[in-house]
Formats: structure tokens, C-alpha cells, sequence
């Protein structure tokens, strides 16, 4: 008989019967103080040559359950590198199929981030001569709040990631953009030159390791509190709030996933009081500019934009544009494969997300002189 855990770092599924591997029933848990659910993460051990069918009985309640829709399963034997299983959804049952070539063999909803990576990679950034770290906070949990900053320019550039802990591209991508930034390359030269980053690599750690969705420790989606953010229900947006305030902003970018559109693509903040011809001209010239250097980017697929003054300003690109004025951006990229440019033996992957990401950095460099 298989054995099933999710009890580490990141994890989440409840085991309801492992009986039978033919057969296996699980659910996903909420995120403890929120009814949000739709991340899971679990491994499954003495499972070689094992034919499994693992049932995820209450996916038809998730958060997002129309993104179950095409939507493939990703495996790993190593937690490092990940690929897709057969994954069907009918009757609001999420089914992944798949015989293992080894023993043990974790599945994610998409490829795993946990804390203890990202301490790792924090550790190795702060290697980087060319940036400068910095813990400007804690989280509910007490994990700290890391920022780090490169280059000397006058523009102040932001780039966020993952305020939603189950949208781990976003980490991946990351892991492309800070390296590149503290690199040598001509892009993060003239970026460097032109502009002081601060960047974020993680919002949500406490959501990260308790396996959530969408919120952190007490239960705040924190992409739904930037305007009225408390320093004790969260904190990570108070705290990157503040240091926003001593800096200024000239331009903003959350690093996001997506669970129903099957592609890349921005969100800006259309709808903001304040929206101009100069922020669609700017929002209109970033999109160019991605569409000229990647392949994996396409502006036909995205969200509905807001009315003329109807948009969110809790959501943290609608609060930073409206609060300074600038190019603010959130990037989207799917749980699924992109229908652009797809691979359907890993689909949207972690090093595509890294690839992703020093594309933006290139552009991020050629549109500060029009900033």
C-alpha cells in the first residue's frame, strides 16, 4: 500500500482513503482563517510501477474551479525538476493518473516553492555584489521581510512577487530576474544606470509554508489590502507600503499566476480615478515591447477592464498607480501550458519562468528612458 504525507514545508492534502492505489481519495484543505483552496502539494512514497489514481473529491469547490479546465497535474522524483501527468476533471473531481519510475514522487498543483528553498536562494542572492539586502519587517509568523536593492538611477523601479503563496511561477521567476539583475549583462547595466530596484522576492512566506492559496497567517489575501493595510493582520503590505512612501515610485510590477487563462499577460490599472492617455500610452508600450522579445507573451488573452473610476484600489497595481502616478503592472502566468509557444511535456515550467523573467528585465530596461 502507498503512503501519503503533505505534513512539510509548502504541503497540502488531506488523505481521505489510500486503500486501494487504483483509487486513492484526497482533498485539498482551505487556508486555515479563509475558505480559499485550490493549492496542493503532497508526495507519495513505495509507489514504483504503482498504477495511481488519485481523486481529489472537493476540486468542483475550489477557489478557482473553472481552471481545472485542460489543466494538467506536475510530478516530480527530485522536487527540482517537474513534469506533466494525465489529469482529467469531471462530476467536480480533480483525477491524476500516473505510474511512477521510482519510489517516491511528490504532486503539485504547479511546481513546488517552499520556504526552505526560498531560504536558500535568498542566501545565494546575497552573494551578489551588486545588491544590497535588507530585512525591512516580519511577518505574522516572524519570518522576515527581505528586500533588496541594485543599481543608483534617480527612477524608482518596485517588482513584487507572490502576495497569493500557491502562485509559485512567480518565485521561479524570481529566480530569473534577481540574478540577472545583479549580473553583467547590458540590460541590467543600463537598468542599474537608469534606475534604483527594490524588489521583493517573496510577500506571502507565512502562506508559503503553511501551504495556502491566497492568504497569509491570519487569513488576508494581501493583494486585497493595500489601501487599508494594519501592521497586525498584514504586515508585508504595511511594511513594503512604507518604504514605498520614503522612496517614491516610477514604476510597479506583482509577479502573479493565473489559474483559468491558459497564457502570459499584463493587467494594468485601467479604471484608476486618475487613469490617463499617458498611462495607456506607457501600459501600450511596455505590452510592444514584450511582444517584440518573447515568445511566450501575447496581449489578446487577459482580464476584463475596470469602468472609469471603478477599479479595485485595495489590489496593489490599482493602489500603486493611483497613489504615484506610474507604470504599474501585474504579470499573470498560467498553471496550465501557454497557448502561446506550448510545451506540452512540462507546460508553463519553472525555467520558463526564469527565461520570462530576464525577458521583462530587458524591457524594463529599454522603457525607463520613456518613463
Amino acid at each position: 500500500m502507498v503512503s501519503i504525507t503533505s505534513d512539510f514545508d509548502h504541503g497540502n492534502v488531506r488523505v481521505i482513503n489510500a486503500d486501494r492505489a487504483s483509487d486513492v481519495r484526497l482533498e485539498i484543505k482551505a487556508d486555515g482563517a479563509a475558505d480559499f483552496f485550490q493549492w496542493f502539494y503532497y508526495k507519495v512514497e513505495d509507489a514504483l510501477g504503482v498504477d495511481l489514481t488519485m481523486r481529489l473529491t472537493n476540486a468542483g469547490g475550489a477557489s478557482y474551479a473553472p481552471g481545472w479546465t485542460d489543466y494538467r497535474a506536475v510530478a516530480s522524483y527530485d522536487a527540482e525538476t517537474w513534469f506533466r501527468v494525465d489529469t482529467d476533471y469531471a462530476d467536480g473531481v480533480l483525477s491524476i493518473r500516473h505510474t511512477p519510475e521510482q519510489s517516491a514522487v511528490f504532486y503539485a498543483y504547479f511546481a513546488a516553492y517552499p520556504v526552505a528553498r526560498y531560504q536558500r536562494f535568498i542566501e545565494e542572492t546575497k552573494a551578489h555584489a551588486l545588491l544590497t539586502h535588507e530585512i525591512i519587517g516580519e511577518t505574522i509568523d516572524g519570518q522576515p521581510i527581505d528586500c533588496f536593492t541594485a543599481g543608483e538611477g534617480a527612477l524608482q523601479y518596485w517588482v513584487i512577487a507572490r502576495q497569493h503563496p500557491g502562485e509559485t511561477m512567480a518565485s521561479w521567476w524570481m529566480e530569473g530576474f534577481l540574478p540577472d539583475l545583479a549580473g553583467d549583462g547590458a540590460a541590467a547595466q543600463r537598468l542599474r544606470q537608469a534606475a534604483t530596484v527594490h524588489v521583493i522576492p517573496c510577500m506571502n512566506l507565512d502562506g508559503s509554508r503553511r501551504g495556502h492559496l491566497r492568504t497569509n497567517a491570519a487569513g488576508v489575501d494581501l493583494n486585497r489590502a493595500w489601501r487599508n493595510t494594519k501592521s497586525d493582520k498584514s504586515p508585508e503590505v504595511y511594511c513594503v507600503r512604507n518604504r514605498m512612501r520614503e522612496t517614491g515610485v516610477d514604476f510597479f510590477m506583482d509577479v502573479h499566476g493565473d489559474e483559468a487563462i491558459p497564457n502570459n499577460f499584463l493587467a494594468g490599472a485601467q479604471g484608476i480615478p486618475s487613469w490617463s492617455d499617458r498611462h495607456q500610452q506607457l501600459f501600450d508600450r511596455y505590452s510592444a515591447l514584450m511582444l517584440d522579445v518573447s515568445k511566450d507573451f501575447q496581449t489578446k488573452d487577459g482580464y476584463p477592464i475596470a469602468p472609469p473610476g471603478k477599479a479595485n484600489l485595495d489590489i496593489a497595481n490599482n493602489y500603486v498607480a493611483e497613489t504615484w502616478g506610474c507604470l504599474s503592472l501585474t504579470l499573470e502566468m498560467p498553471f496550465k501550458d501557454a497557448n502561446v509557444n506550448p510545451m506540452p511535456d512540462v507546460g508553463w515550467s519553472p525555467e520558463r519562468c526564469r527565461a520570462f523573467a530576464r525577458e521583462h528585465l530587458a524591457v524594463m530596461a529599454e522603457i525607463a528612458g520613456e518613463l
